[in-house]
């Protein structure tokens, strides 16, 4: 990995690390062993935004989030979240979502947060995970409820589905309080596709008898109640994620769920949870009693 890529991970996970904190560019220069100044440029480069920018873009989306499902004021989340003042914080929170943070509080409406892009070990990404792992496999139960998504045309995976719809839809999915406590990647059964519509599709499950904002340019779907498989592979490194997903695909491509009494069902969505290491890949997979 390139020593400068390599360095601004590092400021990156600093900052993840210290969030509510106040962070400096000395900061940030003293853990990427760079000066300030070339820390900042490097930042820049590889980022496209000053480091200011990013923690203040950072600060202000997980601020969102905490006033959305914690019962604190606009006050306690300003001083927790390191902001200077209340309201140099609503000033910026309104610039940044376009609403008032009490107001936000009171009513949660999607907003689109920060998602940010986090530099990989182009090295260790493409490394094959060698030593032996499991996958563990569950029964879970689905109940009946929506799913808001944001259609494509032609991807059928998350990559394809950036580069056509735009890696900022997590954040704003993100922003809608889930009853799986997350986003959702999902491949649409053929009855769920427009014609002209694709497979893959980023979303967020919600309650069956939603009435909130669905965002311009979204469809809200029903789905109903639903067995699925649930496979989990083992802990994984951030670098290593490629791997841990086609670690998942083989084994359902092996696994026969005629073993416990069940067949794959194609009339309901297959479902992915972002790829997080320390839980481990996890997909879903429906199933129908035989």
């Amino acid at each position: 990995m390139d020593e400068t890529r390599a360095a601004v991970r590092v400021m990156q996970d600093y900052i993840t690390e210290h969030i509510s904190e106040e962070i400096t560019i000395e900061d940030l220069a003293r853990c990427s062993s760079f000066s300030p100044w070339y820390a900042r440029k490097l930042f820049v480069k590889h980022l496209g935004m000053t480091p200011a920018v990013y923690i203040r873009r950072l600060k202000l989306s997980k601020s969102a989030l905490r006033l959305r499902d914690e019962k604190l004021t606009v006050l306690d989340v300003a001083m927790e979240m390191g902001f200077g003042s209340v309201d140099g914080y609503q000033r910026s929170f309104r610039r940044e979502f376009g609403c008032n943070p009490k107001e936000y509080a009171l009513s949660p409406i999607p907003i689109w947060l920060f998602t940010p892009y986090f530099i990989m070990d182009e090295e260790r990404k493409m490394r094959k995970m060698s030593e032996i792992r499991n996958v563990f496999i569950q029964v879970i139960e689905k109940p009946s409820r929506k799913v808001i998504i944001k259609r494509g045309v032609n991807a059928n995976e998350y990559f394809s589905y950036c580069e056509e719809v735009g890696c900022d839809v997590w954040g704003l999915l993100t922003s809608i309080k889930s009853i799986s406590g997350e986003p959702v990647c999902m491949w649409l059964p053929s009855e769920m596709r427009k014609p002209v519509t694709n497979e893959y599709v980023q979303g967020v499950e919600v309650e069956e008898d939603y009435s909130g904002k669905v965002p311009e340019g979204f469809d809200i779907l029903d789905l109903p109640a639903a067995t699925y498989l649930l496979f989990r592979g083992e802990p994984f490194a951030e670098e290593d994620y490629e791997a841990a997903i086609v670690e998942i695909w083989d084994a359902e491509k092996k696994y026969n769920p005629e073993f416990i009494g069940f067949k794959w069902d194609d009339k309901n969505p297959r479902i992915q949870l972002e790829p997080r290491g320390e839980r481990g890949y996890i997909e879903m997979v429906p199933v129908k009693k035989i």
